[in-house]
This record gives C-alpha cells, structure tokens and sequence, in this order.
C-alpha cells in the first residue's frame, strides 16, 4: 500500500439538511474536498462536525481512517469469524462479537510481536504516572454481598440470591 497522494481543501460551511423545518440555522460543519492528482476535478466530499479547531492535518486523517476501520472489520468477519453467528438473540451475538473481536486483538498482538514482520511495531507501555489511582472500587471498602451482581445468571432463577431493594432517583421527587 502506498502513500496517498491528494490535494486537500476545507471550509466552513451550513449544510441545508431540510433547514426550512428548522426555527434556528445549524451549526457550521467542515467540507473537506479531495482532489487527486491524477484527476481533473475533486473527486470525493466529506462533510465533517468535528470542531473548527481542528487543522486540515487533522481532517484529512481523521476521513482516512475510514479505510482502516472498513479493513479491520472485514478481516474481522474473515478471519476470526464475526460474520458466522446464526443464533437468534442479542445476548448470544454479544457475546460473539465479545470473543471474535478479542481474539483479533490477540492477533493483532501477535503480528506486532513478530520481528519478521515489516510492519512490526514494539510499543512499550509507558510508566504510572505519580499518584495513579486505579479505576473501580476503592480496596477500603467492603463487598455488598446483599446486591445481585451477577448478570450472568439472569437466566437460571434458582441460582441467584434474592437481592436488596435499591432506592430509585426521580426527577421534580
């Protein structure tokens, strides 16, 4: 794969998405144009909601990225098997899609490790910094033990324990 090579223009533009239903004027969005080289005219237009802070650098990869995010999914339907689940329900997919897209990771670990590879990269994961504190629960405090906690046996009603009632937050109470 090669280096892209294309002339890049943005501006600030008002997109007229049906504005003749709207009481206000929508916020500005980028339009990107690129033109390639080889062409004689632009040949793709993005229009993008980032902020108008971002730099043309910054638009021009960011629309790029699609590429590599329609590559990874098609390698995750190829090669790990995201496109094979024929269940029927959503928390079957889930987890499907849960195992298919660590074991690409996994793969993708793999390929990076490998120092036969030319597109290798040994990434070394930087130091905690001063005063981390983990995510989660603090270790001070103590289980609940009278909360239901475990999702995963929503299913099976004689395994789980009869849980404590929790106070429900309203709005206007």
């Amino acid at each position: 794969m090669g280096v892209l090579r294309s002339r890049f223009a943005a501006v600030r533009v008002r997109a007229a998405h049906r504005d003749y239903w709207r009481s206000t004027l929508r916020e500005p969005e980028w339009l990107l144009i690129e033109w390639p080289e080889t062409e004689s005219e632009p040949s793709h237009y993005f229009l993008c909601t980032l902020p108008e802070t971002y730099s043309l650098t910054q638009l021009v990869h960011t629309v790029k990225m699609r590429w590599r995010i329609e590559r990874d999914y098609r390698e995750l339907k190829q090669e790990v098997g995201l496109g094979h689940y024929e269940g029927r329900n959503w928390r079957g997919f889930h987890h499907h899609a849960t195992l298919t897209i660590a074991a690409y990771g996994f793969l993708l670990l793999q390929r990076l490790k490998d120092p036969d590879k030319k597109n290798r990269a040994l990434s070394k994961a930087p130091p905690l910094p001063q005063g981390y504190i983990p995510r989660g629960s603090p270790k001070s405090t103590t289980p609940r033990t009278r909360l239901d906690r475990n999702d995963s046996l929503l299913d099976c009603p004689t395994h789980r324990p009869t849980a404590s009632e929790v106070s429900l937050l309203r709005e206007n109470a």
